[in-house]
């Protein structure tokens, strides 16, 4: 049994990304000619997740919804060629396929504006059906509606199944106290400033911050994103702070979603969450030092490499 993949159902976002490469942003008015490359790549925040968990030798179930155009058909085919189970990917008739405008500057900076189309078109029958696939864990995000969120969440506490959450995009007035219990509570920096007011920008303000977090939403770990300054674990009495590997930065876009989803799928396998966070820091900092989201997302021969370059051990 040692061997037998871990499922893990993702219910959250599929997007078509339109990622603009350029040196600086425009300012208001102002109309730029950019020798930067533009692309259209497979993108949302659930997608990246999903993708992350198959290539990295999970056995990723993934409900979404998709529009019933030709961008729609494209993402799904990609999906089925990476392995992901597709069965509960379902076809809107009157909202199209999320977009993605991301936006990234040659220091690897984003700034992503987001049309989600068909992913706020995700229901109940969606999730009841998707739970027929008996996960081992449920990884959610907010990029969809937050009556989908809740609702999955509860399913999945009835049936026992351990819930992780990767809370982007933040929304101050998500209703997070209508949440059951979670195993993983696990925003960025800015996240964590929207939902507690306090920026996690030193180690004090970072249990400041887990603290308010475990005030506001019921779980067994708050797992703090710090991009460069790796990631903060609270468990409600103690902390860990995990160091960062060191890569440069090319592109940030999608290193969240990987970093949630390489969590989630170690801590399965493990049951230890310093292992899982560690786990995760490898998988983020190979996905930043990548252009793109989909193209950037490593497989689990590449982060054993990458690994054994650098000496890690976790």
């Amino acid at each position: 049994m040692a061997n037998v993949k871990k499922r893990i159902l993702v219910v959250s976002s599929t997007n078509m990304d339109f990622v603009m490469n350029m040196h600086t942003l425009p300012s208001a008015g102002q109309t730029l000619v950019e020798s930067g490359s533009y692309s259209f790549v497979p993108g949302g925040k659930g997608a990246n997740s999903a993708v992350t968990v198959q290539r990295l030798g999970g056995d990723c179930v993934f409900c979404a919804r998709l529009g019933n155009d030709a961008n729609g058909a494209i993402l799904k085919n990609i999906y089925e060629k990476e392995g992901i189970d597709t069965r509960f990917i379902s076809f809107d008739k009157k909202r199209p396929t999320g977009l993605g405008a991301v936006m990234v500057e040659d220091n690897g900076t984003n700034r992503i504006v987001v049309y989600p189309g068909a992913n706020l078109a995700l229901s109940r029958d969606d999730i009841d059906n998707a739970m027929t696939s008996y996960p081992d864990a449920l990884l959610l995000q907010l990029e969809i509606n937050e009556e989908a969120v809740i609702y999955a969440a509860e399913c999945a506490a009835k049936a026992g199944i351990p819930i992780f959450i990767d809370a982007g995009p933040a929304n101050r007035y998500f209703p997070l106290d209508r949440l059951p219990p979670l195993e993983v509570f696990s925003p960025n920096e800015t996240e964590t400033e929207i939902f507690t007011g306090i920026s996690p920008n030193s180690p004090d303000n970072c249990l400041r911050a887990a603290i308010a977090l475990s005030k506001i939403v019921n779980a067994h770990y708050y797992v703090l994103k710090l991009g460069g300054r790796g990631a903060y674990v609270y468990d409600g009495l103690y902390y860990h702070c995990i160091p960062p590997y060191d890569v440069k930065a090319t592109d940030t876009t999608a290193a969240g979603d990987a970093f949630t989803a390489a969590l989630t799928l170690e801590y399965l396998r493990s049951g230890d969450i310093e292992r899982a966070t560690k786990f995760g820091n490898v998988v983020g900092a190979i996905t930043v030092s990548r252009a793109g989201a989909y193209t950037s997302l490593p497989s689990a021969g590449e982060v054993e490499e990458f690994m054994r370059l650098k000496g890690i051990r976790l």
